[in-house]
């Protein structure tokens, strides 16, 4: 049988598919698609979430008339007992609390903390032995306003005819060494920065013995570092729905946030309300930053200034 002579630049080219169809490989995952873990799962922490949901409204619902009753009460009790609340209120939504440094012994202070979310308020909450002040809307809104109320909130509003006597119903709770929890943006963010503090905000700080600056940040998300992508699960602002946005964070699991409390000072340390409002939120930030980019992070100082006269 005589050869067929080819050119060489033939036997370069591929040789023309036979298979019209192509192939098809099955699963390497016996038991179906049940157990395929690579396809997506619309079901998916439902069951979860619905647990979850459950236990906070029946946690709440047995915390409401005991609170109410401590509050008729005298002694330290009913500031004590919303900590035990919200601290279980974040077990029950799967959410890990990592505190980094101690609360001041001292009282009355004044906590300033970065706020992207309403779960800022369940996280320090639990952490801190103080009560918040929220904006007049909060008061407005259905079942958190009753918890609000409980916890023995203090409501401001934007009205500037207003302002005079929620300061001093501020000054008077911490005359009564009543420590106060405060969100110095004036606003919830994305997560991702913290926006400037207003100086307006640190008005009543003369009224503390102590302000301790405080740095939240929500770092891990299924056990991992949570990036930038996974911030909207955790941060709450803008037009978002609260429901929501509760929905979706019961159905996840593995989520942790750090909370970082840095060393106190006294208000005298710094020489006006602005440079105050600056140093407070340079700590915040930079502590809030490493824990961002999943680097430690430990309690910080303020560097004290000249007294200008």
């Amino acid at each position: 049988m005589d050869a067929v002579a080819r050119a060489p630049i033939d036997a370069l080219r591929p040789r023309r598919l036979r298979r019209r169809k192509p192939l098809r490989f099955r699963q390497g995952l016996p038991g179906g698609r049940l157990f395929d873990v690579f396809e997506e799962r619309p079901l998916g922490g439902r069951l979860r979430a619905v647990r979850r949901l459950l236990l906070v409204a029946l946690w709440t619902l047995l915390c409401i008339p005991v609170q109410a009753v401590l509050l008729a009460l005298p002694g330290h009790a009913k500031s004590l007992f919303p900590v035990l609340y919200f601290r279980t209120l974040c077990f029950l939504l799967g959410l890990k609390v990592q505190v980094i440094g101690r609360q001041s012994r001292h009282r009355p202070v004044l906590f300033v903390a970065n706020h992207s979310s309403w779960l800022d308020i369940p996280v320090l909450g639990g952490v801190l032995d103080a009560a918040f002040v929220a904006k007049a809307e909060v008061g407005t809104w259905p079942v958190i306003r009753t918890v609000a109320r409980l916890g023995r909130t203090v409501f401001v509003s934007r009205s500037r005819g207003a302002t005079g006597k929620e300061a001093e119903e501020m000054r008077s709770r911490m005359a009564a060494r009543d420590s106060l929890i405060l969100f110095p943006e004036g606003t919830s963010n994305d997560g991702t920065r913290v926006l400037p503090f207003r100086s307006s905000f640190f008005a009543i700080a003369d009224a503390a013995a102590e302000i301790q600056p405080v740095s939240v940040v929500y770092d891990r998300l299924g056990g991992l570092p949570a990036c930038r992508r996974d911030r909207p699960l955790f941060a709450w602002y803008g037009d978002m729905e609260m429901g929501s946005h509760i929905w979706a964070l019961a159905r996840r699991s593995g989520a942790r946030v750090t909370v970082v409390l840095h060393e106190p000072f006294p208000p005298r340390l710094l020489p006006n309300r602005k440079t105050l409002a600056a140093e407070a939120q340079r700590i915040v930030t930079e502590a809030a930053e490493r824990l961002r980019q999943n680097r430690a992070a430990a309690p910080l100082a303020p560097r004290p200034r000249e007294t200008v006269a």
